[in-house]
């Protein structure tokens, strides 16, 4: 039965490096949105057409995945272990309760639908 939801936000590189991780502890299933996030550093500065302008929401991927309570840790494990440089801006992870999941085709809700 599906309990949490680990929520991520990482640089974008580091997806593929991720999502392996993820892989190898046996999470197949995740949803990855793109982001903007304005984050401790602040943004850089640009060029266009001559003109400086400053870039301070910088591109971010947010992975969410439905775990388990017992993949929970492995989870957090997995995503720290293949973003972890130890310089600001590695990221943030999420735990959230999962209190019900649906599925759209058939109506169905349960445990059984929070996976599959």
């Amino acid at each position: 039965m599906l309990t949490k939801l680990v929520t991520a936000l990482l640089k974008p590189f580091w997806l593929n490096d991720v999502q392996d991780t993820l892989s190898r502890v046996g999470i197949q299933r995740m949803t990855i949105i793109e982001v903007k996030g304005f984050c401790r550093q602040k943004g850089h500065t640009e060029l266009y057409r001559g003109a400086e302008y400053l870039v301070d929401f910088l591109a971010k991927v947010k992975l969410e995945v439905a775990v388990s309570e017992a993949l929970v840790a492995q989870a957090l494990e997995a995503i720290m272990e293949a973003a972890r440089t130890g310089k600001i801006d590695d990221g943030k992870i999420f735990v959230h309760g999962i209190e019900q999941a649906f599925r759209i085709r058939t109506g169905e809700t349960g445990p059984d639908q929070e996976h599959n």
